[in-house]
């Protein structure tokens, strides 16, 4: 009996340094798929006829315009993608695809509007904002296909953050179809194959 009440502070020390269990596997999102329209189609036209410029960015060109003329702009958020993921399309239904002349900016921010990120989408030869170099993911090309373009490893799995897009134009004529965020049911893998660079 004694032997078993001295066991008894033990025992309850041990218990206070076991850390709680956690779930394993973050939660999902499961619902249907969610869109936020980032752009309104805006028709092609000539880049001098655009008045509005990104003072902030320089585009790497050998016969545009290096400061970038304003096609459409557009934002979300804040939201979450609640462990889901993230493509893009050119419909709501997330049945089309998308094109751009010469180049999406995306700027990731916080639930607050700070900017964390930016990743530039389309035809251009890099872009800087700053003393920043902008990522680029997906292909040097106008058009992209229906949810070729995978954000949910930029994205936080669970925090609020808000995304500017900014369709911009870097010489000749500029062009947006619409662009739409879809929110799917699927946990982003950590060993997905990246596509900046590419």
């Amino acid at each position: 009996m004694t032997r078993a009440l001295w066991a008894l502070p033990a025992l309850s020390l041990l218990l206070l340094a076991c850390p709680k269990q956690q779930s394993a596997t973050r939660p999902s999102y499961s619902g249907p798929p969610k869109a936020f329209k980032l752009l309104a189609a805006t028709p092609e036209a000539e880049t001098e006829a655009r008045a509005e410029r990104r003072q902030d960015l320089y585009v790497a060109t050998d016969t545009g315009e290096p400061i970038p003329a304003v096609v459409a702009v557009g934002q979300v958020g804040p939201l979450s993608r609640e462990g889901g993921r993230v493509r893009l399309y050119g419909d709501e239904a997330g049945t089309l695809g998308w094109s751009v002349d010469n180049f999406v900016l995306l700027e990731i921010g916080d639930a607050k509007g700070t900017v964390l990120n930016r990743v530039a989408i389309g035809f251009q030869q890099g872009v800087t904002c700053g003393s920043e170099h902008i990522d680029t993911i997906g292909g040097m090309k106008f058009s992209f296909e229906p949810g070729e373009i995978d954000l949910s490893t930029l994205l936080p799995a669970d925090e609020p953050f808000t995304i500017k897009a900014s369709a911009l134009d870097a010489g000749g004529v500029g062009q947006t179809t619409d662009l739409y965020l879809v929110l799917s049911a699927g946990e982003a893998v950590q060993g997905e194959e990246d596509l900046r660079n590419q």
